[in-house]
């Protein structure tokens, strides 16, 4: 069984990497995202922005049902993100919870500090992308959802 352990552990350990590099990545996403999110409420606090999902409307004629889907493939990307990042943290979390928990069983508290440092590190940027991917797409919603009823009742008007 123990070989059997060390090749689980083994396998484990390859996602380490790439897990890491989606944590930097959503998080480097998350800031775009909150840059243009301010960006964009500055502008409609100014009464300078235009809506993007009535030019696309105006443009293409859409029905309600193609805007819904329009609104949905806009915020795609920060809803992944915001849900999948916890889950990457708590990957990049334990990965290396084994090795410090090893390390501890032979009292050997360097190997548990490094071990625990990364592991922290990495779940708190998880965390941190996750939450400003959740704060913008739930704001974002919101507004793009006024912006479809104020042009549903445009239509009905007419």
């Amino acid at each position: 069984m123990n070989l059997f352990e060390a090749g689980l552990y083994d396998l484990a350990k390859l996602f380490l990497v790439p897990v890491l590099v989606l944590i930097v990545a959503a998080l480097a996403y998350a800031f775009v995202a909150l840059g243009a999110f301010l960006l964009e409420a500055l502008q409609r606090r100014r009464g300078g922005y235009r809506s993007q999902l009535a030019a696309f409307q105006q443009s293409t004629g859409a029905a309600s049902d193609d805007l819904e889907l329009w609104i949905m493939h806009r915020l795609e990307w920060l809803r992944i993100v915001a849900r999948s990042a916890p889950m990457l943290g708590l990957v990049a979390t334990m990965i290396p919870m084994g090795p410090a928990l090893l390390a501890l069983s032979n009292n050997d508290a360097k190997a548990i500090g490094e071990g625990l440092a990364m592991a922290f590190s990495a779940v708190i940027l998880a965390l941190v992308a996750a939450a400003i991917a959740h704060l913008v797409l739930t704001v974002r919603r919101r507004w793009l959802l006024q912006e479809l009823r104020a042009i549903e009742r445009a239509g009905e008007a007419s």
